[in-house]
């Protein structure tokens, strides 16, 4: 049997007030559509599709909230709407955070490499920095045998 880790599972997971944002802003879309579409279905219908899309993406932050979670075997991800991936430790090539410049602001990209597929997190993601997650990631990797 290998040598287990003693580094405890870990989990990220999209801040509580994120979706409670997306779902508010959904109806205050469908308000306002309501409010100024002034009889015109065309303006009504696109602020409805617009709320829909919104909410759809704050169920899905209620529904799977934890987008990243980590144990002594490997690294759990979010995939597609609200399901799972196991990524095994063999099967991570690489954790880095990438990082860019745009117009004075600096976004932060969790990016973790399986060979096959690329997933990457941001902040509001993760609820944290996605360079103390990266940290926390290579620290709970078991050393190479």
């Amino acid at each position: 049997m290998p040598p287990q880790s003693s580094s405890p599972a870990r989990q990220w997971r999209v801040p509580v007030i994120l979706p409670v944002v997306k779902l508010v802003g959904a109806v205050v879309l469908v308000g306002l559509g309501l409010l100024f579409a002034d009889g015109d279905r065309v303006q009504l219908v696109l602020a409805g599709l617009a709320a829909a899309v919104l909410a759809g993406w704050g169920l899905r932050d209620l529904v799977a909230p934890v987008r990243l979670a980590v144990d002594p075997d490997g690294i759990t991800v979010i995939r597609g709407f609200a399901g799972r991936r196991r990524l095994p430790w063999p099967a991570v090539e690489a954790i880095t955070v990438d990082r860019r410049t745009r117009r004075g602001l600096t976004a932060e990209t969790l990016e973790i490499d399986a060979g096959e597929s690329l997933h990457l997190f941001g902040r509001s993601d993760l609820g944290a920095p996605p360079e103390e997650v990266a940290d926390a990631l290579r620290a709970a990797r078991p050393a190479a045998r």
